[in-house]
């Protein structure tokens, strides 16, 4: 099989890459470049779109002895995934980049010019596993190491992708691919894991955001109000600058009226107000689903034993029962236990015990009755 290995840089992919070469495919690296200025985005082993991840990984292709390029996909990247993120954000909404960039570049962009050059399949250092299901279709599941399992992130990704997908390591945990690693002499054995947003820089994402919507942000700032009471509690200086469920960093000017800790429970970005509350405000029991993306058969309705879905990309995983709407552009999910913070633009992703069924980006929630 003639394989493209996505290689950011990190020890993840650089195995991936080498045990597909090992199974005897005829393998060929290539690391994306995501930015016209690199130095723009995160460095010291926390982000993978740096200068120093491109050198790490073409070290790498030269250890395994395969070949490896770099592919400029920065144009790609700004409009998919960086325009993206700040649209979602002046809309009062939470993205997560990294599930849109599998969409839009890593499972999109690259495995369409992977199968113009008539490559088999892309592989990555994800943690997934791919399985023929008895209807003769992929099914994606979750990695065997519980706690690096990605197939959150992957829950975008629809048959024909998963088709040509290759997910070497789903079936190994994280410390043992560092020790392969250093058995193979690959200097990224002890590099530590990406963290946070690639793009940016300094992990000051409010700070980001002030610098780059310009005429984009909604407001200048408005008012922090308590939602029980409607006091204002305080004011701040543009509301893309929060999250549901923050409570760090609200500065609000007067205590709430029970004295209890407040969270940001709701965003309204035309009229800028920030509402806060107590955490049990941030329960919900249900939530609206838009645009969502199957990996296999469409379903009609999912319910009982083994149907979950997470709502994060770490954890956060509960029993539900799901709804397909009839023309099939929107879910409804009924959490049988409740959640806390989930806020519009995240995605939630639906389980059938370990397979992955598919995903949708959430559009609205419910508060659970107390």
């Amino acid at each position: 099989m003639k394989v493209l290995a996505a290689m950011s840089g990190g020890v993840d992919s650089a195995v991936a890459a080498a045990r597909a070469h090992e199974a005897g495919h005829d393998v060929t690296g290539i690391h994306l470049a995501l930015s016209r200025n690199p130095a723009s985005y995160r460095s010291g082993a926390r982000g993978c779109c740096t200068i120093e991840d491109s050198n790490d990984a073409r070290r790498a292709a030269d250890v395994i002895g395969i070949p490896f390029y770099v592919w400029d996909l920065s144009e790609r990247f700004h409009a998919d995934v960086v325009e993206d993120f700040m649209d979602e954000y002046a809309a009062g909404r939470t993205p997560n980049p990294c599930l849109r960039c599998n969409e839009k570049i890593k499972f999109a962009a690259v495995l369409d010019r992977a199968l113009a050059l008539g490559f088999d399949a892309v592989a990555t250092g994800h943690y997934a596993q791919l399985r023929t299901g008895a209807d003769g279709l992929i099914e994606m599941h979750r990695a065997v190491d519980s706690g690096k399992d990605q197939s959150y992130v992957l829950g975008v990704l629809d048959q024909q992708q998963l088709a040509h997908s290759y997910f070497p390591l789903g079936d190994t945990p994280k410390s043992q691919v560092r020790e392969e690693a250093a058995r193979r002499g690959l200097l990224v054995a002890d590099k530590p894991d990406s963290h946070d947003i690639c793009f940016v820089a300094d992990g000051d994402t409010a700070g980001w955001l002030r610098e780059k919507l310009g005429d984009r942000a909604p407001n200048s700032g408005g008012d922090i109000v308590d939602d029980a009471t409607g006091e204002v509690l305080g004011h701040h200086e543009g509301s893309w600058g929060y999250t549901i469920g923050q409570r760090k960093g609200l500065r609000l000017g007067r205590p709430a009226p029970d004295g209890k800790p407040r969270f940001v429970l709701d965003i309204e970005p035309v009229s800028g107000t920030v509402r806060v509350g107590p955490r049990e405000g941030l329960a919900v029991d249900g939530l609206s689903g838009i645009r969502p993306r199957w990996c296999g058969t469409v379903p009609t309705h999912l319910a009982g034993d083994g149907i979950t879905v997470q709502l994060r990309a770490h954890g956060d995983e509960h029993r539900a029962s799901v709804t397909v709407s009839p023309d099939g552009t929107g879910v409804e999910v009924e959490l049988l236990d409740p959640a806390y913070g989930i806020a519009p633009g995240q995605a939630v992703v639906i389980y059938d015990h370990t397979r992955v069924v598919g995903s949708a980006t959430i559009s609205s929630t419910r508060r659970a009755t107390t």
